[in-house]
Parts: C-alpha cells; structure tokens; sequence
C-alpha cells in the first residue's frame, strides 16, 4: 500500500509539473521554416534551438554557439559549436536513436532554408549571406555580401533554428507535424486542432546559475480553443496557467481603466506589462495627389491634434505608451528620448488654418482602416473635426486594405510593424528610399537623401552605441517629416497563475519556458 501510494504522488507531481497555456490560432506546423507567426513560434522555441538566442532584455546569448567572433570587416563570422548537443531521439539516428549536432547540420539547415523548393517565408534573413561553411564539427564561418551590424539578431530567430538530414530526408517522415529538434522539450503528440504536447527533453545541453539541468517542468500542454473569452474562462478555473495579451470579450473583466489588475483577481493571479516592439501608427502615402495630405503643416496638425493620453486610457485600458516620436519603439537601441509629440490643439489649429489661407482649400481626407481599428479611427474623426480637418473613414477587410497600402491606391491608411528581429534596422528601413513599394516596405514613399545616406553608414558601424546614435538621427527626420503620426507604442501583458514562476517578459512577446517553475 505504502509503495502504490508513493507511485500515486509521483505521477501526481509530474502532472503538477505540467505548464497549460490555449493557442487560439491554428497552429500549421511545428517546422521552423514556417515559424511566421506567434502561434507557430511558441511551441517551435521549446522545440529547437539555433546558434544564437535572446534573453529578456533583447541581448544576444550563446546557444548552440558557445562563443563567436566577428572580423574587422564585419562580414566574416566565426561560430564556436558547442560538443553537448544532442537532437532528440529518433530511430533514423541509429542504434542509440541519438546524434550531437555539428556544424555541417547549419550547413544542412541553411541549404534548406534557402531553398526555393522550400519555400520557407524565412528564406530573407540570409539575403545578405554570400556563403557558409562547416570548417570541422565544431566550427562554422558565415561570410556575408555586406557588413551588417543586425546579422545576429536575424540568426536568433527560429528560421535559423538547427535540424536533422536523416529524419528531414526521409520522405516517409512528415517533420511538419513530428518534429525532431535540440530544444529544452521534445514533441509527444499533436491531435490537431484539439491537443499538444512536449516532453521533458532529459540530455538538454542548457543549465541553471546552481549548475541543475534545464527545464524545470515535465511538459507543457496546449489545447486550440478558438474563442478567447472560453479560454480566458478556463484560466480563472485554474485550468490554464498563463494567457498573453488583452481580448475585448474579458479586458474590463479583468483590469481597470488604468490597466490595473482588478482587486479581485489580486490573490490568485499575477500580471506583468512591459513594453512590447510593435509600433502603431497611421501612414501618409506621400506620392498621392492629394495636396492636404502632401502638405506637412497639415500631417503636424493631425500629429499633435489628439491627445494620445486619452485614446489609450477610454479605447486600450491604457496598454501602451503615448511619448511617441518617430517609428522606433520603446525598448530598442536608437528610441529617441530628445523629442516627443506633444498634444497641442492651438497650435494644430493654426496650421490648418494657416494652410486654408494660402491654398483656399478646406483639408478632406479619407482614412482607411480595418473593422479592428475602427474605434480608434471615429476617435481620431471626432478630435480632427475639432481643428478643422474633415476625415472620412473607410473600413475594407485586412487583405484589401494590405494590397491598397502596396500599391499606392490608398492615401492614408493605419498601420503597424511589429519587430522581425531586435533591431532598430527593421523598423528605420520602412523609410529607405530604395524600399519604396513594391520593391519593399516604404509604402510612404518617403524619399531623403541624408535619412539615405545615413541608414547606409549604419551597415558599416559596428560600435553598437555610434550605430544607435544614427539611428537616433533618422528617427529624428521622421519625427520632424512626419511620413506617419505613432499613434502609440505597444505593450503586452501577461496573467499567469500564482504558483507560476520565471515566466519573465521581454519586447518580443518570446514564450520561453525552460526557466519556467511551477510550485505544487
């Protein structure tokens, strides 16, 4: 009896030892060629590592590559390769069912990536390769076409994430939903749409300050239910761990105007926010022919025109930041901390004015949006109104307002950017004038030749502290040309049961739970 109850208490213990969270959105695939999205990127981070990785403050750290160099161009880089890695077990591997990673895997790994037989949307983060090579097991050298001081934050991304031949190779294989990785946890099973689960992966190469082996937990559970109010619903039973992010079906439920946690819930849930990249905005399609919008006393007037403090207290219980400026988010390198939009209806009043006066011509513009941002919009219309300028709001579906944006049939549209990887390039790169759409994301059509010639002297700075003071300068010509007015920079929150430990946060809204503990 003794020895049935002590097997009872383990088994009891190792379910506890289960971290629960839903996905909403269908998960695709489990291969991080594909990992696109949020939904694919959670699972696919406890599934695979990749040379480099992120910590919570957006610092590059070793993974796989214990150590790294880079030359004095800035164009050759040199990994050092861990010998303590090992995929998961599979019976492709042979007799034991395991095999260490080498070098030549990220051989194999970017070979594939690359290939257009693939068709992998993360192909783009080694455009600027010019080749690779395994120089013995536990050396590989990347050589690129160009300096590119953001190189290693592409490579941080699971796109870059090692993976076998012998299981990728066999074609009775189907990898897409039986993955095989390095990863802190291991796939168990997938019934789509229903369940996932991830093991404990017991050989896992990482370990804690106290030297005790990573990950903490036994698995993680992931059950697919589609409306967010029914998991939110789930979560205040105790049934999920841990939901990310704010619904409108539970947002007044559970925080306050202010964006506080609701006393209610005080004893046994946990909140944390934290600045999250993804910069909201409204763009200005500069070669469109109307003349208000072509006008930059009037796109300051609509800048300074509304107070943002508000917008974000009365339509987002206050998640998100209204000292706005130019394109880049709080929490990157290059934010700019000289200027800040301030909410000033006289003086927007008096360049509207101003610009009736000399051109005869009452502003009209048309806004277009989609229905998720329709709020925000007829907030906008009303304080316009106010100072003289009459905007007319248009809601199409997302991919009709996408496709406007690229091909320039819209002239003032919203928009946002969410952060591929963490650097200040990826958002500064919007406004590059060899990037003007459809050649690439500028759909502004903003066009400066000294912003030019500064986003071009970044590529060949490799000091991290002068490369963020130009990109300071170039967030201060947008901040001053106004191309877009930030309406606000994101946040996220995170709510997670109280005997829920080392969940961390950071900008990238990054799910990583081989830290995570969970108390019994």
């Amino acid at each position: 009896m003794t020895l049935q109850s002590c097997q009872k208490s383990a088994i009891s213990n190792q379910e506890n030892l289960v971290f629960r969270y839903n996905e909403s959105a269908n998960i695709q695939t489990l291969d991080p060629a594909f990992a696109r999205n949020q939904a694919i990127l959670w699972p696919c981070n406890q599934l695979f590592n990749g040379l480099v990785q992120l910590d919570d403050s957006l610092q590059i750290q070793a993974d796989i590559a214990k150590s790294w160099t880079v030359d004095s161009t800035g164009k050759k880089y040199t990994f050092q390769l861990r010998n303590n890695v090992y995929f998961h077990p599979h019976i492709n591997f042979g007799k034991d069912s395991l095999r260490t990673v080498v070098a030549s895997d990220f051989v194999y790994s970017f070979d594939r990536l690359r290939a257009a037989s693939t068709a992998s949307p993360g192909a783009w983060i080694l455009q600027k390769v010019a080749g690779y090579k395994a120089v013995n097991d536990s050396v590989f050298e990347i050589e690129l076409k160009e300096s590119f001081p953001a190189f290693l934050g592409l490579l941080t991304m699971k796109y870059a994430s090692v993976v076998p031949r012998e299981v990728l190779d066999d074609e009775t294989q189907d990898f897409r939903s039986h993955p095989i990785g390095t990863g802190p946890f291991y796939f168990k099973f997938w019934e789509e749409n229903i369940k996932l689960v991830l093991r404990k992966n017991p050989r896992y190469f990482e370990k804690d300050q106290q030297g005790k082996a990573l990950p903490y937990l036994e698995s993680v559970a992931i059950t697919f239910l589609p409306d967010k109010q029914s998991a939110f619903l789930q979560f205040i039973q105790g049934k999920l761990d841990f939901i990310s992010g704010l619904d409108p079906s539970y947002t007044d439920e559970i925080i306050t105007e202010e964006g506080q946690l609701r006393s209610k819930y005080a004893d046994r849930i946990q909140m944390v926010t934290g600045p999250y990249l993804n910069t909201e905005y409204l763009g200005f399609n500069l070669d469109s022919n109307e003349k208000a919008l072509r006008d930059i006393r009037i796109r300051k007037a609509l800048n300074i025109g509304f107070d943002r403090n508000k917008m974000l207290l009365y339509l987002r219980n206050g998640m998100g930041s209204a000292h706005v400026s130019g394109i880049i988010p709080e929490g990157l390198a290059g934010y700019n901390t000289k200027n800040k939009v301030v909410f000033d209806a006289d003086q927007a009043k008096s360049l509207v004015a101003d610009f009736v006066r000399e051109t005869g011509v009452k502003p009209v513009l048309t806004l277009s949006t989609n229905a998720s941002y329709i709020d925000i919009a007829e907030y906008l219309q009303r304080e316009w109104q106010k100072i003289g300028v009459e905007v007319k709001v248009d809601v199409s579906p997302p991919a009709t307002l996408r496709q406007g944006i690229a091909t320039g049939k819209v002239s003032f549209f919203r928009g946002s950017w969410v952060a591929d990887y963490p650097d200040a390039e990826n958002y500064l790169s919007l406004f590059y004038s060899n990037n003007k759409a459809p050649n690439g994301p500028n759909y502004t059509r903003y066009s400066n030749q000294q912003y030019d010639q500064i986003y071009d002297a970044s590529f060949s700075e490799i000091d991290p502290a002068k490369r963020a003071q130009l990109y300071s300068e170039m967030d201060q010509w947008i901040y001053r040309e106004v191309p877009i007015i930030v309406l606000f920079y994101d946040r996220v929150a995170r709510f997670s049961q109280k005997n829920i430990q080392g969940l961390g946060i950071n900008p990238m809204n990054s799910l990583q739970l081989k830290k995570v503990k969970k108390q019994l």
